[in-house]
This record gives C-alpha cells, sequence and structure tokens, in this order.
C-alpha cells in the first residue's frame, strides 16, 4: 500500500463525492461539418462549459504516451492517463522500440514460437488487426515479424487478418492487403510459403471484449482455427464479395476462410505456433484464453491444437495472460486508485459492459480487480448485444442511475463512471445516432 498523501492545509472540506464523469469518445473537433458533438442537443454540457470553469486537454499522440502526434488516442491509454495522473510509453510504442532494437528477437518467446515452427517444419500462424490505426496493432509490426521469422528458417506462415474499419477508413481494408499481398509474394520468393489464411470484421469475429459477446471469438475459432466457413480463393475476392453483398463497412464484415482445390490453406493443427500480435489488450484476452485455458467453457472449441502461443503483450499482468509474451507492458504504479485506498476513501466505479473495464482495470492501470474489496464497489451494467446505431442511448440511464444512487446515499468519497456512446456509437459512423448517442 502506498503512503498516506498529506492533506493540503488550504483545502476545506465539502459535502459530498467527487465525481468524475468520463465521456468516451466526445471532445472537441477542428471543424464543424461532421461533428457529431458539436451539432448534438446538449444543453447540460453547453451550461457547463459556458458558466463553470473547464479546460482542454489533448488526449492523443505523445500526451498519453503513444509514438508520435499523428497517432490518434484512445479509450486504453486515456483511462491509463487519467487513473494514474501520468505519461506512460503505451503499447505501440513499446513494440516499435523493442522491434528497431531487436529486443523482441533475442526474447525467450520469440525464440519459442519462431523456433518450434522452424524446427518442427510447421506453420507460424499471426492473428491481429490488420491495420497501421496503431490502436490495438500496427500492420508494420505484423511484418517485421514475418521478416525476421523466415531469416530464422521458417518455411511457412499464414496470417489471419481481422479488418479494421474503425481506427482507419471505413472500407480501407483493400487499401492493406493488396500491399500485403505483394510483400508475402515476396517472402515466398525468399522460400517460405507465405499466405493470407483467413479472415472478417473485427466486430464480428475474434475481438469481443469484457466477455459481452463470445459468439463472436466462437466465430474466429472456428474461422482461424478449424477452416470452417464460406471458402474464397483470397482475401481480395471475400472482402469485395461480401461488401457488395451486405453494404457493410470493414469492421462488420463476415468471416471468410481462403481455400484451394476446396481445402482451408492455413487450419492450426498440432506442433504449429501461434502469435496473436494486437499490443492491446482488452480485445485479445478472451482468443487468447481459447487458446491457452485447459478448463474452457465458453463454447465448443471441438479440437483445441497443441501449439506454442505467445501474445504480443502480457494483457493481463495479475493473471499473467497471456503465459508468454512478446514485448513487456508499460508498468504504472502510483493510480489514484491506490491511494486514494490509502486514505480509507470509499470509491464507486461504473460504467456498461463495453466500458466496464476501462473505468477499472485500464484506470487502475492495467490492474485486475479491486485494491481493496472493503472500500471499493464496482458496478457493470450489462451492454445490450445489438449494433450500435440502432440503441445508441446505449445503458446510459442506468449507469445516471447507479451514480445518482450512489451519490444520494452518502456512502462514496470518489465516484466514477464512463458512458461509452460518443466512442462506440461514433465509430458506426451514422451520424444521427451519435447525436443522439451524445
Amino acid at each position: 500500500m502506498l503512503e498516506r498523501l498529506a492533506k493540503a492545509p488550504w483545502m476545506k472540506a465539502r459535502k459530498g463525492p467527487v465525481v468524475l464523469v468520463i465521456m468516451d469518445g466526445v471532445g472537441f473537433g477542428k471543424f464543424s461539418a461532421g461533428d457529431a458533438v458539436a451539432s448534438a442537443y446538449k444543453p447540460h454540457l453547453d451550461w457547463f462549459l459556458a458558466n463553470c470553469p473547464n479546460t482542454r486537454l489533448q488526449a492523443h499522440g505523445q500526451a498519453v504516451g503513444l509514438p508520435s502526434d499523428a497517432d490518434m488516442g484512445n479509450s486504453e491509454v486515456g483511462h491509463n492517463a487519467i487513473g494514474s495522473g501520468r505519461v506512460f510509453d503505451q503499447g505501440a510504442k513499446l513494440v516499435g522500440a523493442s522491434i528497431d532494437s531487436g529486443q523482441m528477437f533475442v526474447g525467450q518467446a520469440w525464440k519459442d514460437v519462431a523456433g518450434n515452427a522452424a524446427a518442427k517444419q510447421s506453420a507460424l500462424h499471426f492473428i491481429g488487426l490488420f491495420s497501421d490505426g496503431n490502436v490495438h496493432s500496427h500492420i508494420d509490426h505484423l511484418k517485421a515479424m514475418i521478416v525476421q521469422a523466415v531469416q530464422e528458417g521458417v518455411k511457412k506462415v499464414r496470417v489471419h487478418i481481422l479488418l479494421d474499419g474503425r481506427d482507419v477508413g471505413e472500407t480501407s481494408a483493400l487499401d492493406y492487403v493488396r500491399p500485403f499481398e505483394e510483400f508475402l509474394t515476396q517472402q515466398r520468393g525468399a522460400g517460405c510459403d507465405a499466405r493470407i489464411a483467413s479472415g472478417g470484421g473485427r466486430m464480428f469475429i475474434t475481438m469481443d471484449r469484457y466477455g459481452a459477446d463470445w459468439s463472436m471469438v466462437e466465430r474466429g475459432w472456428q474461422t482461424h482455427v478449424l477452416g470452417e466457413g464460406r471458402h474464397f480463393a483470397s482475401a481480395e475476392e471475400a472482402i469485395t464479395t461480401l461488401r457488395k453483398e451486405t453494404g457493410a463497412i470493414d469492421q462488420d464484415l463476415g468471416a471468410f476462410v481462403i481455400a484451394e482445390n476446396g481445402k482451408p490453406v492455413g487450419t492450426i493443427d498440432d506442433g504449429d505456433s501461434v502469435v496473436f500480435y494486437n499490443f492491446r489488450g482488452d480485445r485479445a484476452t478472451e482468443i487468447t484464453a481459447a487458446f491457452e485455458e485447459d478448463t474452457f467453457t465458453q463454447f465448443d472449441r471441438k479440437r483445441r491444437p497443441a501449439v506454442v502461443y505467445a501474445g504480443m503483450m502480457e494483457y493481463d499482468g495479475d493473471l499473467h495472460v497471456p503465459k508468454r509474451y512478446l514485448t513487456s507492458p508499460p508498468a504504472i504504479d502510483r493510480t489514484s486508485g491506490e491511494f486514494l485506498c490509502a486514505l480509507g476513501l470509499r470509491t464507486l466505479a461504473c460504467s456498461e459492459t463495453q466500458k466496464y473495464g476501462h473505468v477499472t482495470y485500464f484506470y487502475n492501470g492495467n490492474r485486475s480487480g479491486k485494491i481493496d474489496d472493503q472500500l471499493e464497489d464496482y458496478v457493470e451494467v450489462p451492454s445490450d448485444i445489438v449494433p450500435f446505431e440502432q440503441r445508441p442511448w446505449m445503458k446510459g440511464a442506468e449507469i445516471t442511475d447507479v451514480i445518482v444512487k450512489g451519490i444520494a446515499s452518502g456512502k462514496y468519497d470518489f465516484i466514477r463512471c464512463n458512458y461509452p456512446n460518443g466512442d462506440m456509437v461514433g465509430h458506426t459512423g451514422v451520424y444521427q445516432a451519435a447525436q443522439i448517442g451524445v
């Protein structure tokens, strides 16, 4: 436990708790056109901004520990910074530095996954978000690892691509697939059978979080591991066809399996190696559990291949998930939650499922569970499993009920909550729904 902070002599006690309201994804834009926040009907927020002290903070780039100011902010690094009151180098920056220095490739985790595939002449599989959004992953990290694997004698690489359309352009998938196919052709010329094996939209397969919809992970397992699903000759054919049939943006495109002569080109089998190359943890832990856990009850895996598995980073430092990882995560200490518990102050934290982990795990410096069971209450309001644009108000009313009840109880000294609407609805690209969400 941290030392107790000394009370500021000038501070006068006041009645009632301090309430921190995080309006996720809500900010000040540079342009009025297309700004759902600026155009939304929000009389209370407008009044606060006009009549109460306020300031603006930068929430992207180096101000929150990302590699450059060209990198957009995200909820994970934002809650790390809010909860700790300091800036730590984050996943993207840490992974980039580890690759550039070569440190990643001399680590035991890399030696395990690459060495296994090289020694057994088995496949090295890469699964992850396929873009340069730099929020969950970066395609340059993927390419660097493939190049290194080929240099170390890996003869078979399979890539399972999760289409973005969320942290990058909503229909930009082919802008990444086409040059990547050229890159893979170069690797085949160097003696490695490197191919895209499967894929699908990030909001349809694999990348669920906080247990909101395990069927997404099940679909991912069926697609990547078992090779079950609709067959296509190439990723470009799959994306073009599914987009034409459904009109969906990249993040919502259905699953696809690349096949040749009626057989999947890249099922994950005994003896293979697997790298989940997302560095951000919230959408990585569930698929990791499916690979690593001996007792797994979320869905029927049908078969669980004996593989050497690694994540890009340690996604949960308390539970040590995954067991093997390529880059160490930021060591965040001395968080506000720790100081409040040291002072014996009571805290309430609340959000719905989509952001519950942000207002708890990420706020507490990537720490699972409570800091003090006696002093902290965490409330999760279950999210609806529907497209966010169809119900843009989400669970705002229910979160508000919890917070108002907490204030009225007189039990808490500090209350924090997260309203996910601005982020989750905004990412759909449906302007009117985003306005309603705000």
